[in-house]
């Protein structure tokens, strides 16, 4: 048996691949179960959401604040991916974060690349809670790393 190899079979392959990578952080066992959802990734900027639950909460039933500071940790790493296709990780050199107020229901974050230079990445986040307030901002530093193989 013949089989026929063409550009097109190369060119769906390399797509596979490439979306394979995008969706890396969804095999990382603490955001699946955070329930983290990319809405986007691209070009410098990215969007993650995630939906309240109980166990998520603190005392006075709002998001914990560790909980609200992996999602800007989160989204402003993907925004940092995003510039290279995802054929690199990101990893946090800095992380700070100022909460504004606490954050109930729905969380959307925004994240966008403020800068490259001398191969660390300095990132914005923002994030806001179902009344569209922002409850948290924070400013960090990446390094992107290789991928490991089976990634």
């Amino acid at each position: 048996m013949i089989t026929m190899h063409s550009a097109n079979d190369d060119a769906a392959n390399a797509e596979a691949q490439a979306e394979a990578r995008r969706h890396a952080y969804a095999r990382v066992a603490f955001t699946r179960w955070l329930g983290v959802q990319r809405a986007y990734s691209k070009d410098g900027q990215a969007r993650l959401t995630i939906e309240s639950r109980p166990e998520l909460e603190n005392v006075i039933h709002a998001i914990h604040g560790g909980v609200v500071l992996t999602l800007m940790d989160v989204v402003m790493a993907s925004a940092a991916v995003s510039l290279v296709d995802f054929q690199k990780t990101a990893v946090t050199l800095n992380l700070n974060a100022s909460f504004v107020r606490p954050g109930r229901g729905r969380l959307v974050a925004d994240g966008e690349v403020l800068q490259t230079l001398d191969g660390v990445i300095l990132c914005q986040a923002e994030v806001r809670d179902e009344t569209e307030e922002v409850i948290a901002r924070g400013m960090g530093s990446f390094r992107y790393l290789p991928l490991p193989e089976a990634a």
